[in-house]
């Protein structure tokens, strides 16, 4: 609870999380007794510091959650502040409503925070900003004492009522001149809404005050009717400019969003991203996403061209997109902005703090020109995007928050961008509030005397200045609190080489921006973050689990650095499924940050019984091999007490079943001993493919779950391979990715592994061969892993592009080859490792050919290689099955494959799912199966 999604840090005594009003007057009462600061706080997304605090800080989502009314005949619901704006609008959906306000982070920001800083959102130019939405508001003030703000204010204390409205009327003219009219100013105190021909609202004038007035406990807000279908028109412009000076041109038609982005933003500083993302859009530097609805397709469809064709003397091309999975895929973009904007394609940092500001909209194309000659000036670079219909710019700029002349420069260059903002008539926050980043600043948008009445309204509500002190009113300098102070300026020693970070670990933390996507509770949306979505703690949550590593770093609140229990905690939840990695928008990776903290956490000391037992896995299982031990081992495990003991010992979780082992494993079934060549050895395998042609095409990597847990996986595989046409060999030397000393943080043991693996394989990497892995979790730690713990060897580079999953090789070897019809319905899981680091598109294309219908889940299963096992996570881990893969399973229809590539995946349904006999299986052995019998027609092959 240090940051928010800003550049600001202040540090709090403590958190409480309230479970009701009662509960939250009396903590207020306490803390005004004691004199201790309050900071309510949503979901952490602000990006201007008002969502950090000191004293006390008050977490709304654990408890006050609830939509207590909906209605659908006023169009209104009452809610508690820590409601998620997207669980309102769930809601509220079967009645056709939605709440209208959808900023970026509308997925996990709650409706109490977006009250806090009048957060608007893309649709603004249709339904105004939070203020414009909302009723009511009950509230508490500093001391605990409760009151309603409304139209009149009739729900006020006569004193606190009477005092504000002479206030305003005293200083009318003032109030009538001084404030600027424009759609999106959010700086200051509202106070004009007090005036009388406005109503007196005072449900308005509070909607903004970011916490430094009072403290909600309920709101009434507005709800709108949700168009039956909707069409977007994405119109491209030669640059941002020229997007800008279109965009008011286009208001008349009333689309009902008018967003900009530049190429720069698109996809982020993922190469694959920015491919999928540019063959969505049409031709242009820049580009206008237009929303229309409509009571019918056509309708929307017909909006939608009708923009287009407005905007075609100015735009280069533009196209009307009415597919909503494609629409969804175009908004993402949009959305993730904040996050893949604080990254650049060169690995740059870029930071908010002048994140949106709003000027008149036909004031903008003029205002960015001037932006960008402002930022040549002080040397910047940035991005400019937002909501262009509204004048309002959002831009990330590569800011130097680490050294003094660079904080010296942010100061220099923020003071001459607020006299630029109001120079074009703007306002300093156009969206996310004044906070911490621009409340100083005030005084010159605004002058000296509106700025004294806000000091003057700030003390009628909270004269000892408790409640959120130093934002607004009396508030800190903008240089003060930056998160970035306390951090080491070396880098510290680390094992991984974080490529993307320039082998700092500090610059990989400071990766998290806060955004929080990891908080977002929809399982469907991806993988990350299994474990907040099942404990709901922010130490949980990727966000959390990165703040406590950068208070590490940072050695003032937790100050035992790589021993920190704290931190340790933290991390222990943390199932490594690198959902992280592909879902946050700027790639954190925890399941790296935890591998590197436990190799520094537990050096030189015993570790937990799991990292020797399953952490040392390939060796146990191929000294069990080497062994014949098999059969002796299962009889073992069928006996509770030993079963018992060896759990105790392995430090397994009581509740979980030891899994059996093979009678033999991979390099002893005859299908491995047919396609190994009489020479034994690598060197053998790879001057056959050199030869003339007649040797191997590719290597099935003997990965240790294939090959020692699930041989029936890699057997498959080999029969499909060749009856693809695609020549294939095993690897008789021992190979292992490292992955399970990697996940148990035991890295210089991984390195070694590694190291042989890459001695063993290069030979037939150079000789041309792909390297096939069944395994997804193994094909992704050699494929980013091995190159990260090797980043001294350029070898390890080379062999990393030459790892592919099965279904890629088919595709890339045999892309000729019709697989067997298999013809029935697909239920089962895409790894989340497969999901994060490899990709599936190979997959679906591959299960489509084979007539295999429906689509795996995306999620992780729970197991995630020994996290399951491990004594204390059997309940984590089963509730991360339940969100969606146990009850798919359950509900799949008798004649469904179950497929799941991922042993962990096929071992976590086979141990909690349905005992209906149906196991799940690669989709190697799905397509085997149904390879036809010898001397029948084969298929073609490539």
């Amino acid at each position: 609870m240090t940051m928010d999604a800003s550049n600001h840090r202040r540090v709090p005594l403590g958190v409480v999380a309230p479970r009701d009003a009662d509960d939250l007057a009396a903590a207020l009462a306490i803390c005004h007794e004691h004199g201790v600061p309050v900071v309510p706080r949503g979901g952490g997304t602000s990006i201007a510091g008002q969502a950090t605090g000191v004293g006390v800080v008050l977490d709304f989502t654990r408890h006050m959650n609830r939509v207590l009314a909906i209605d659908p005949q006023s169009r209104t619901a009452e809610v508690e502040p820590g409601v998620i704006r997207d669980e309102l609008c769930s809601i509220a959906a079967p009645h056709g409503l939605v709440f209208g306000p959808d900023p970026s982070t509308h997925s996990r920001c709650t409706i109490g925070g977006m009250i806090g800083n009048n957060a608007c959102g893309s649709h603004s130019v249709a339904v105004g900003t939070t203020a414009d939405n909302v009723l009511a508001l009950d509230l508490l003030t500093r001391d605990g004492r409760a009151l309603r703000a409304d139209p009149g204010g009739s729900g006020l204390p006569d004193g606190l009522r009477d005092a504000g409205h002479a206030l305003v009327d005293a200083h009318a003219a003032l109030l009538r001149t001084g404030m600027p009219k424009l759609p999106r100013r959010i700086s200051g105190y509202a106070l004009d809404r007090l005036l009388p021909e406005h109503g007196r609202d005072w449900a308005r004038a509070l909607t903004g005050s970011e916490g430094t007035l009072a403290v909600l406990t309920r709101a009434t807000v507005r709800l709108l009717p949700v168009p039956a279908a909707r069409a977007l028109a994405v119109i491209g412009y030669p640059d941002e400019s020229s997007a800008a000076e279109a965009a008011p041109g286009l208001l008349p038609l009333r689309p009902l969003t008018l967003e900009g982005m530049s190429q720069d933003l698109i996809g982020g500083p993922d190469p694959g991203r920015r491919a999928a993302a540019g063959a969505l859009l049409p031709r242009g530097g820049a580009w206008l996403f237009a929303e229309t609805g409509g009571d019918t397709p056509a309708e929307a469809r017909a909006r939608a061209a009708a923009l287009c064709r407005a905007a075609a003397d100015g735009a280069v091309a533009g196209t009307v997109v009415e597919d909503p999975t494609a629409q969804r895929s175009l908004w993402r973009m949009r959305e993730e902005a904040s996050g893949t904007a604080t990254r650049a394609a060169d690995g740059g940092e870029a930071w908010p703090g002048w994140e949106d500001c709003a000027v008149p909209p036909a004031r903008l194309g003029a205002y960015l020109r001037d932006f960008r000659a402002l930022l040549r000036e002080h040397g910047l670079r940035g991005v400019p995007y937002g909501h262009f219909g509204d004048g309002c710019v959002h831009v990330r700029i590569d800011f130097d928050l680490l050294t003094a002349p660079g904080v010296a420069r942010y100061r220099a260059f923020s003071g001459d961008l607020a006299r630029l903002v109001v120079s074009h008539g703007g306002s300093l926050s156009g969206e996310h509030g004044d906070g911490l980043a621009r409340a100083e600043l005030l005084p010159l948008m605004y002058g000296d005397a509106v700025v004294d009445l806000f000091h003057r309204f700030k003390d009628l509500w909270d004269p000892g200045n408790g409640l959120n002190p130093g934002v607004l009113a009396r508030p800190d300098r903008l240089d003060d609190n930056l998160r970035f102070t306390p951090l080491p300026r070396e880098p510290v020693p680390v094992a991984f080489g974080y490529p993307g970070d320039s082998g700092d670990f500090s610059a990989a933390v400071r990766r998290c921006v806060g955004v929080a996507k990891c908080r977002v509770n929809d399982p469907g949306t991806g993988v990350m973050c299994p474990s907040w979505r099942v404990t709901r703690e922010e130490r949980h949550s990727t966000r959390g689990r990165a703040r406590l590593l950068h208070e590490m770093l940072a050695g003032e609140v937790v100050t035992d650095g790589w021993r920190s229990t704290e931190v340790r905690d933290a991390l222990d939840l943390c199932l490594s499924c690198k959902g992280c990695r592909s879902d946050c928008p700027v790639g954190v990776d925890m399941a790296t940050y935890k591998a590197e903290f436990l190799h520094h956490h537990w050096a030189g000391r015993i570790r937990p019984a799991a990292h020797y037992s399953m952490g040392s896995l390939p060796r146990w299982l191929r000294l069990a091999a080497a062994l014949r031990a098999a059969p002796p081992a299962n009889a073992a495990a069928r006996v509770p007490p030993l079963a018992a003991l060896a759990k105790r010992l392995g430090g397994i979780d009581p509740g979980r079943d030891i899994p059996p082992l093979p009678r033999a494993p991979l390099h002893r079934r005859p299908s491995v001993r047919a396609v190994r060549r009489p020479v034994a050895g690598i060197a053998a395998e790879a001057a056959a493919a050199r030869g003339d042609g007649s040797g191997p095409r590719a290597v099935l990597f003997p990965d240790t779950f294939t090959a020692f847990l699930s041989p029936e996986a890699g057997e498959a595989a080999l029969r499909v391979l060749g009856a693809a046409g695609v020549r294939t060999s095993v690897p008789r030397e021992p190979v292992c990715c490292g992955l399970t000393w990697i996940s148990t943080g035991r890295l210089d043991t991984a390195r070694r592994v590694q190291r042989r693996t890459l001695e063993r394989l290069s030979p037939l990497v150079e000789a041309g061969l792909t390297i096939t892995v069944a395994e997804p979790p193994c094909a992704a730690a050699l494929r980013s892993d091995l190159p990260e713990l090797l980043h001294d060897d350029p070898r390890a580079e080379t062999l990393a592009a030459s790892v592919r999953t099965f279904a890629e090789t088919l595709e890339e070897l045999a892309p000729e080859w019709d697989p067997p019809r298999v013809d029935r319905p697909l239920v089962g899981q895409t790894h989340c490792h497969q999901h994060a680091v490899l990709g599936d598109t190979a997959d679906r294309r591959l299960r489509e050919r084979a007539g295999l219908t429906g689509e795996p889940l995306t999620g992780c299963c729970g197991l995630a290689g020994n996290f399951g096992f491990e004594r204390g996570h059997l309940e984590v881990s089963a509730a991360c099955a339940e969100e969606r893969l146990l009850p798919a399973v359950r509900a799949a229809d008798p004649g469904a494959v179950l497929v799941a590539d991922g042993y962990s995946c096929r071992l976590q349904i086979a141990q909690l799912g349905p005992r209906d006999g149906r196991p799940a299986r690669h989709l190697a052995e799905v397509l085997a199966d149904a390879l036809p019998a010898d001397g029948e027609d084969p298929g073609r092959k490539g």
